[in-house]
């Protein structure tokens, strides 16, 4: 029986347990990443294990998230984050290089290499046939000090593309086509491999268009095969030494297949406010546009760019909208503007914004009041664009880039002209935007900035766990909710305590008070819980202020992840009804829960009502361990450091 890409990968990487779906692997960890809106919990973390530094091939930390200073405090991260990274010999990426999931597919990304970062869309990498993974930020510091990572092994599902995309249909479309057909939630506990003669007709920017937004799946992560447009890419990026051919074995199996044929697309659009939400283009008539943002790590590639550049040549941005484009690299910049396609944009009335992810993380750009924004990103969740009445769709550039001409929604299949994207010979390695570490890292001062407050630290598991159900929340809760993210709090992304007053505030503003009158207690919340961002902060802030336990009907795999790795214990009702039992502000409890845990069934008492509740905690024995012991850090240090 053959092998999966995936499969190959990991087994490559195997240090301990059994290839097998559901059980607990432990996988070199060959390169990792930050970026700087989780990067400071992550080096906070590094210090607090005492290693003297990193052991993995490569680790980088970039700069993209939090650009604009509009005070000290992205700055004073910047700075820890820089000192911190010349301590452990890890690369440092300045502010306005780029995005680092561009970065790092243009600079050190390898077929058939593995690679985690504290951020979601770390699976882009799988564009060139790596295994890429977003975590929590403690899970990266392990796998800095110990170049370790544990997983459950994943199913894989097999996505078989057959033909070739229709002329103004991208591969942003397949990637929508592809969350219509699975939803946010098809993708937790697998991996989505993509094959099929279709494969040869994506260039390497393509495919990580496909994988970045894999993460909108829910899935572990996304791979692509190494072929000879893997080869052709890192030829333009002067790594071809990098390159080695990769993909499955003729006769591999897997969990599930979905096929496509890529001359059916059409040009897709995500209404608001899920990512899964798809629709033809053609079918929204009327639409009128305010806002228009080009960019982030789904779609600030060179050849995006220089279509919407081609589309945008020798026009006008209608009046009424407001475009604005962010190239996802300093080296994609420079050569836009060497070639003059940066001057077309500009000409047109395109705003060109800071190499970075700005708008797509909340950093900038809020659309006016009820505005309608199309956006090539990857998520457009309630609020996340900083205006809560905004409505947000997600397109590919080509049809920003029409749209932005006409003012409205529309189909870039109306054009009559064709697009020469004009590749380069070759891109011209940008290594003025790299901070190397240096020989003596001994001699290091880590510099330290007064909004960079301690993260919190759980105790010791008790054996009973009692208190009030301060919240409860439906369906599809994303760590935007449980941990906004927009411009005014980002800076202090470092700063917990100050961060937790604002948990679930886009849900309910009582809920930071209510904790704190309450002692804590526990979340009651419905299926797919956590989905979106790696940003630990969702699991730390509500640590911070004192939640025990958090009980869902279904948990989205990082989230669930991070809540172990704080302390906090993610139970699912056995019966997804009893969801309806529970009641906000209930007494509950659950006794003897070290005893219940390693069997997997535990009770919840709710005191109010009387009622005994069946709940079922899935992880492994190591999860216990952790959660016994108070969060990862205090198991790390005791047993892998």
């Amino acid at each position: 029986m053959g092998l999966s890409l995936a499969y190959k990968v990991l087994k490559d990487h195997l240090i301990e347990g059994e290839l097998k779906q559901g059980q607990e692997i432990c996988i070199k960890v060959d390169q990792t990443l930050t970026q700087d809106s989780t990067g400071t919990m992550v080096y906070l973390q590094l210090e607090a294990m005492g290693v003297e530094g990193v052991k993995t091939d490569l680790s980088v930390a970039y700069i993209d998230h939090n650009t604009l200073q509009q005070g000290f405090e992205n700055a004073d991260d910047h700075e820890f984050i820089k000192t911190v990274a010349a301590k452990y010999g890890i690369v440092y990426s300045k502010p306005g290089n780029g995005i680092c999931h561009q970065l790092q597919l243009e600079n050190f990304g390898k077929p058939g290499a593995t690679l985690l970062g504290s951020d979601s869309h770390t699976p882009t990498g799988g564009g060139l046939g790596m295994i890429s993974i977003g975590a929590g930020g403690l899970d990266v510091a392990v796998a800095m000090a110990t170049g370790k990572y544990f997983m459950k092994v994943p199913k894989v599902i097999n996505v078989k593309l057959s033909g070739k995309l229709s002329p103004w249909v991208s591969a942003k479309d397949i990637i929508l086509h592809v969350l219509r057909e699975l939803s946010v939630k098809g993708g937790v506990g697998k991996i989505v491999e993509y094959t099929g003669e279709g494969v040869s007709s994506l260039s390497v920017t393509d495919r990580a268009t496909i994988t970045n937004m894999g993460a909108e799946l829910g899935a572990t992560t996304s791979i692509f095969p190494s072929d000879l447009n893997t080869l052709e890419y890192l030829k333009l990026q002067g790594r071809e030494g990098d390159w080695k051919e990769m993909s499955a074995d003729v006769d591999a199996t897997y969990d599930e297949v979905l096929e496509i044929d890529l001359s059916t697309l059409e040009p897709l659009v995500a209404q608001p406010h899920s990512p899964d939400n798809v629709r033809p283009v053609k079918e929204i008539i009327n639409l009128k546009v305010d806002q228009i943002s080009i960019g982030s790590c789904t779609n600030s590639s060179y050849s995006d760019l220089m279509k919407v550049a081609g589309i945008l040549k020798g026009k006008k941005v209608h009046p009424d909208v407001s475009l604005s484009i962010a190239p996802g690299s300093s080296a994609i910049l420079k050569t836009l503007a060497e070639n003059g396609a940066l001057a077309d944009m500009i000409a047109a009335g395109a705003r060109i914004l800071e190499c970075a992810c700005g708008p797509c993380i909340g950093m900038g750009q809020a659309p006016k009041t009820d505005a309608i924004s199309l956006r090539t990103f990857n998520r457009n969740f309630f609020g996340r664009s900083g205006t809560e009445s905004a409505q947000v769709y997600l397109v590919s550039p080509e049809v920003a880039a029409v749209s932005a001409l006409k003012g409205y929604l529309e189909d870039p299949r109306i054009l009559d002209i064709e697009l020469d994207i004009n590749m380069p010979e070759k891109f011209e390695r940008n290594d003025s935007l790299f901070v190397y570490p240096p020989a003596d890292r001994k001699s290091v001062e880590v510099v330290m900035g007064p909004n960079i407050k301690p993260f919190p630290i759980n105790k010791a598991l008790g054996d009973k766990l009692e208190g009030k159900v301060v919240l409860k929340v439906e369906d599809n809760i994303t760590t935007d909710h449980i941990m906004p993210s927009n411009a005014s709090l980002l800076p202090y992304r470092s700063n917990i305590p100050h961060l937790a007053n604002f948990s679930f505030s886009t849900v309910d503003k009582e809920f930071p008070q209510r904790c704190k009158d309450n002692g804590g207690g526990f979340i009651i919340g419905g299926d797919n819980y956590g989905q979106g961002s790696s940003r630990e902060h969702a699991a730390l802030a509500p640590l911070y202020l004192g939640i025990k336990a958090v009980i869902t009907k279904s948990f989205a795999r990082i989230h669930k992840a991070n809540l172990i790795n704080s302390g906090i214990i993610p139970l699912e009702f056995a019966d997804a009804s009893d969801y309806d039992k529970v009641g906000f502000m209930d007494d509950v409890e659950i006794e003897n829960i070290l005893d219940m845990l390693p069997s997997g069934k535990v009770t919840l008492k709710d005191k109010t009502t009387g009622e005994s509740i069946e709940l079922k905690f899935e992880g492994s024995e190591r999860d216990i361990e952790i959660l016994r012991r108070g969060g990862y850090l205090n198991y790390a240090k005791s047993n892998l450091i």
